[in-house]
């Protein structure tokens, strides 16, 4: 092939090179000698990207079959599933308002809540979706001395994160707890009468119990939440039950955290797989 034929001309070329410098060396010289000495560095990198550009148009070297292949997990390689989907993601509570409390451990809930989102976000990432947090840190979103009660300033401002961020879909991840110790299972909150909440709450409430296996499979309910009634499809998730010994115990084990919070994404995955979805009830003024 011609092109093969020139990449031989080139490649001795280049490597021909070191051959003069040996001889212009040893033969000494005048002031061309000189001038092709400072010279010639320049002139053999230039000749070698000449070569580089000659062999891949020729074929010599075939790029895409030495590419080496990357691959990551199933459960975390990126794909287009959720292209094009903005998801809120709220961690409950944060910063003075703790929510719940481990009843043998004395572990916090805001800080369980914060670390389930943080796993989920990338996740949900990985899937093609763009991600809206209404808090990364533990922080509460109201003033230290607001006109009105610090938790309704601080919902009405993740409520405009959410709203202003152009959300399609809103999780809201919390723990919970019972007077009973007996109580377990994740379970999942929708608006009442909304049916977008209903078909979303019913593909997390799946995922969870299938990804979860816990003792008893839970249903979905119905729940009436500030962050659910902003007008967009929208589920409170409660993770587990920190009043339960044994839920309590797997909860603070960041592997279990992270099958709640794949279990979660799982679900996503369910409810933007189906075909015509529900709208939602419009925004409810509070």
């Amino acid at each position: 092939m011609p092109g093969d034929h020139l990449a031989e001309v080139c490649i001795n070329a280049v490597y021909l090179t070191p051959v003069w410098n040996v001889y212009r060396r040893k033969r000494g010289g005048g002031v061309m000698k000189r001038m092709l000495a400072y010279l010639w560095p320049a002139m053999w990198l230039l000749a070698t990207g000449c070569c580089a550009l000659v062999l891949v148009a020729s074929g010599a070297y075939n790029l895409q079959a030495s590419a080496v292949p990357v691959s990551l997990p199933e459960d975390i390689a990126p794909s287009a599933a959720l292209s094009g989907l903005c998801i809120a993601i709220d961690a409950g509570h944060g910063g003075y308002d703790g929510g719940a409390v481990g009843r043998k451990s004395r572990v916090i809930e805001k800080e369980l809540n914060l670390d389930v989102t943080l796993r989920l976000r990338e996740l949900l990432r990985a899937q093609g979706a763009h991600v809206i947090m209404t808090r990364d840190g533990d922080y509460s979103l109201c003033d230290d001395n607001p006109p009105m009660r610090k938790k309704l300033q601080d919902m009405q401002r993740r409520a405009l994160l959410v709203l202003e961020g152009g959300a399609d879909l809103l999780l809201s991840i919390h723990m919970n707890e019972y007077s009973s110790g007996r109580q377990a299972g994740p379970q999942v909150f929708f608006r009442e009468g909304c049916p977008a909440g209903r078909a979303l709450a019913e593909a997390l409430q799946t995922a969870m119990n299938d990804g979860l296996q816990p003792p008893r499979n839970r249903q979905v309910n119905t729940g009436d939440y500030y962050i659910l009634t902003l007008g967009v499809p929208s589920a409170l998730v409660e993770c587990g039950f920190l009043s339960n010994a044994q839920e309590e115990a797997l909860l603070q084990e960041p592997a279990y955290r992270e099958r709640v919070a794949r279990s979660i994404r799982d679900g996503v995955l369910a409810w933007a797989a189906m075909g015509e979805r529900p709208e939602a009830l419009a925004k409810q003024q509070r």
